[in-house]
């Protein structure tokens, strides 16, 4: 087998024609996987180009790849039904002049002219009625796309193709829909370029190469040392006026929804608002911590000349390979827990919403509709179902579509027939987006379409432009929006937009992406603890727990404990669960050294059982034993334990025995849903004892567990009452 130095310099030339004769000769070189995208992040802030960069997996769902590159030879702009193409060197040149030579006499484009590096055309408005099923197939830019797809054509490769952006307005070209927002002239609807060198990292084969092109026509060939070109220099000019978020017009735009809802002329929509920010971050440096907060399968950074698209989007438009095309609609979204532990009921909840689940079963009755026009009877299939997805903020639950299209349909008639997706739009989808049109305050530009590649050998790779911030100048724009119908309820549907951007902001913000330590203070730094260990499962968990406080634990067995306790001085002993009953353990001796010596204690499970007996309380066994079930405790009165903790608060079990009696100096402090006492606190001294398990993952909701040790450190630190023999 090759070393890495040997396969580094392997490289493999390919020469093809394609189908409208040009002539392509194709190097790939291999290289490392770990750096490949070094130098695209480099210069991406100073030069066009693009990275798209999955970092999220799931099964035969999402695209295993990182694409990119930068300094392409030629760039398409749209404008309504104009376009341009522009060659941005010399090596654009011979493209630009292909594509002339090809697109001259089209019957659907007008006014084509080539002047120096720019060639500009118009798209004929056909007066033409299209059945729904030829839709697709209208004249509009992407007439000009599919021709520029048939110039190049060819099975021979498939990552040769057209990469950038298609902006949201596209939409206008197929529906009749009256602009009642004002647009600005200079922006695009679409920006796509055509590379000529592609960087690929394919994570699956865990492998790496760089795909150089070079091209003839007409005699006319392009050569390598032209590849590069200048950088642009990106200024920064002085914080613009800064637009502030208004709460509540988020929760007003709801209100007027529903209204349309319960009128019947429409059944869910999707509005946006956009917040903005001051950035004077790089983009690559946006991209990156972006990258870093919320890992998706459509990641990417676009310089698209005068702005940026950065984004971590978690939803696939449409992505074709061969015949099949699929779809993976998303509606569904509760925000994440802190922990696993919290994480899991909150899926449960998503699950069991039957307003998430009907958003989603709208989604997907659309979706569904949308690939009927093109696809082949019986093709379209629901391959998964309420599938679960995490990302750093949010869980959604996420619909796999799939259908085979028809001989005379291709993968632009795919992107068409989607345009745009009803998670983004709403139902029906020409209502909606006419609401949307009405009713949000700006028009949403790249927001809501797409960003991705059409290959040249007909395939297709495509995200939805959501969790995008648009950079430009000083001015960082994060847009969100939430599906809407009857049901929603108005302050919870602004609440998620806010959750959507957090990890945005977060990102432009320059926020600390490192794992997010614990915020409690050290209260246990210079303190010594001695657990004493009866032998059980969950010793060292609860220890764990103790060191997080920053105090240096030292756990032994009841025998060498003793001992210890006569030699060290401690400022707590921890008397952990464990089988059986406290004088299997020779507890009250420990007890009793403890108190000798002025040590506070803490009883867990077995331990409080101890503590309870020690001080003259009876024990009696349970008629069902408690082992690993989860209770309700309710806090009897305000105490140093349970302080910061809610009044109930779930907690797990493992125990028969339990204390049956309480003496007169014991406080309870915690009893079960079943009336059994789980906390208790000495009258005088500084002893506390816990009938269930603060270091189960039960009681990891909102750290209770943890707090509760925390609490037991910051008792021993500030009770100023003293043992006394």
């Amino acid at each position: 087998m090759q070393n890495l130095n040997q396969l580094m310099n392997d490289q493999v030339n390919t020469e093809y024609v394609s189908t409208g004769g040009i002539e392509i000769y194709r190097t790939k070189k291999m290289i490392d996987g770990n750096t490949a995208t070094d130098h695209i992040r480099q210069h991406i802030d100073h030069c066009r180009g693009a990275l798209y960069s999955s970092r999220y997996e799931y099964p035969g769902r999402y695209s295993r790849w990182d694409v990119g590159f930068i300094h392409p030879p030629l760039v398409i702009l749209a404008k309504e039904r104009q376009f341009t193409f522009e060659s941005l060197n010399a090596r654009g040149d011979i493209l630009i002049t292909a594509i002339y030579d090809y697109l001259s006499g089209h019957p659907d484009i007008d006014s084509l002219e080539l002047i120096d590096s720019k060639m500009n055309g118009e798209i004929i408005q056909s007066n033409t009625v299209f059945p729904e099923e030829e839709r697709s197939q209208q004249p509009s830019i992407f007439t000009v796309i599919r021709a520029v797809r048939s110039l190049f054509e060819s099975e021979e490769d498939s990552f040769l193709g057209l990469y950038g952006a298609f902006g949201y307005d596209l939409i206008l070209q197929f529906e009749s829909i009256e602009k009642t927002l004002e647009r600005d002239n200079e922006s695009s609807d679409l920006v796509l370029y055509l590379p000529d060198e592609i960087v690929v990292v394919d994570h699956q084969a865990n492998q790496a190469y760089q795909l150089s092109y070079d091209f003839r026509y007409k005699q006319k060939h392009t050569k390598p040392y032209e590849r590069l070109t200048d950088e642009m220099k990106r200024d920064y000019t002085s914080p613009s006026t800064i637009k502030k978020y208004e709460p509540g017009r988020y929760t007003n735009l709801v209100h007027q929804a529903r209204n349309e809802f319960k009128a019947g002329n429409m059944f869910e929509v999707v509005p946006s608002q956009t917040l903005y920010e001051s950035c004077v971050s790089q983009p690559s440096e946006v991209f990156d911590r972006l990258q870093e907060i919320n890992p998706s399968p459509y990641g990417f950074i676009i310089n698209l000349g005068d702005e940026h698209l950065v984004g971590s989007s978690p939803e696939m438009y449409v992505r074709v390979e061969g015949t099949r095309v699929e779809t993976c609609p998303i509606s569904g979204t509760i925000k994440r827990g802190s922990n696993a532990i919290e994480d899991a009921e909150q899926i449960r909840k998503l699950l069991n919403s039957k307003k998430d689940e009907e958003e989603l079963t709208m989604c997907t009755d659309v979706d569904r509709n949308d690939k009927s026009r093109i696809c082949i009877p019986g093709s379209v299939n629901v391959v998964g179902r309420r599938q679960i997805e995490m990302y750093s903020h949010l869980i959604h639950t996420v619909d796999h579509v799939e259908g085979y299209l028809r001989p005379e349909y291709d993968a632009l008639d795919a992107f068409l027939t989607h345009m745009w997706a009803v998670t983004v739009t709403g139902a029906p989808k020409k209502a909606a987006i006419k609401w949307i049109e009405d009713h949000e305050d700006t028009p949403r530009g790249w927001y809501g379409g797409a960003v991705g590649w059409y290959s040249f050998n007909g395939d297709l790779n495509t995200g939805l432009t959501l969790r995008t911030i648009r950079l430009k100048e000083d001015v960082a724009e994060v847009r969100v929006g939430a599906t809407l119908l009857y049901d929603s309820i108005p302050e919870d549907e602004e609440e998620e937009t806010l959750t959507k951007a957090a990890g945005l902001r977060k990102a432009i913000l320059e926020t600390d992406v490192k794992s997010e330590q614990n915020t409690l203070n050290k209260v246990g730094i210079n303190k010594k603890i001695l657990i004493v260990d009866h032998e059980d499962s969950f010793v060292h968990t609860l220890g764990n727990y103790f060191k997080q406080t920053g105090a240096n634990v030292i756990t032994m067995r009841a025998e060498g404990a003793k001992k210890s306790l006569i030699k060290e001085r401690y400022d707590l002993v921890v008397l952990s669960p464990g089988p059986g009953r406290p004088e299997q353990f020779g507890m009250n001796q420990i007890i009793e050294l403890a108190l000798r010596k002025e040590i506070p204690m803490f009883g867990v499970c077995l331990g409080f059982q101890g503590i309870v007996e020690y001080f003259d309380g009876q024990l009696g066994l349970l008629d069902y034993p408690q082992h690993g079930k989860t209770t309700e405790i309710t806090q009897n009165e305000e105490n140093q334990l349970f302080n910061g903790l809610p009044e109930k608060f779930s907690a797990s079990r493992y125990h028969s025995i339990y204390a049956e009696t309480i003496p007169d100096s014991l406080v309870i402090t915690g009893m079960s849903h079943d009336q059994i006492v789980m906390a208790v606190e000495h009258e005088d001294h500084p002893i506390y004892g816990v009938q269930f398990h603060p270091e189960s993952i039960v009681s990891s909701k909102n750290n209770i567990g943890l707090q509760i040790i925390f609490n037991v450190m910051n008792a021993i630190e500030t009770n100023s009452k003293k043992i006394k023999v």
